[in-house]
């Protein structure tokens, strides 16, 4: 993979997330109501895996991404994250 597709992957890792997250609530919602054949709850839940995987994958590479960034220096450290 050369550098210019890495840096596009990496650019998209975030709405890619978000999306997925978004379809696996809707899914979640879908399931919990119950209306739904056991054939199409067992492919929801199948699709629900996949999505999840998908979002642990984001959220590590990210995560390796900001560890990476803020040890670049010579007094590396971990910084917990303050959302506020």
């Amino acid at each position: 993979m050369t550098t210019k597709k890495k840096k596009a992957a990496g650019k998209s890792a975030i709405p890619d997330f978000e999306s997925a997250l978004k379809e696996l609530e809707t899914l979640v919602e879908r399931m919990e109501q119950g209306e739904t054949s056991l054939e199409d709850s067992l492919k929801d839940f199948e699709r629900g895996i996949e999505l999840t995987r998908q979002c642990q994958q984001a959220l590590k590479s990210a995560e390796q991404k900001v560890q990476q960034l803020i040890g670049e220096g010579e007094d590396a450290r971990l910084v917990e994250f303050d959302d506020d």
